[in-house]
């Protein structure tokens, strides 16, 4: 993932999110959880992205009997 592209995405999920907050009404409260959505999707996509978190496929649980 080279940086420029880590850069591009994080402005356009800026500006959608700008976008949806300033032109599209709602109640506030549901603003604040798509914010908070929003923003965690980001962080773990960047987390995942610079190898911070392994992969899910790494998990395994225990087979039940």
């Amino acid at each position: 993932m080279s940086l420029i592209s880590v850069v591009l995405v994080l402005i356009i999920v800026g500006i959608g999110l700008w976008l949806v907050n300033r032109y599209i009404p709602m109640d506030g409260k549901i603003k604040t959880i798509l914010n908070i959505v929003v923003v965690i999707a980001v962080v773990l996509w960047l987390l995942y992205g610079f190898g911070v978190l392994g992969s899910a496929g790494g998990i395994r649980l225990p087979r039940m009997r």
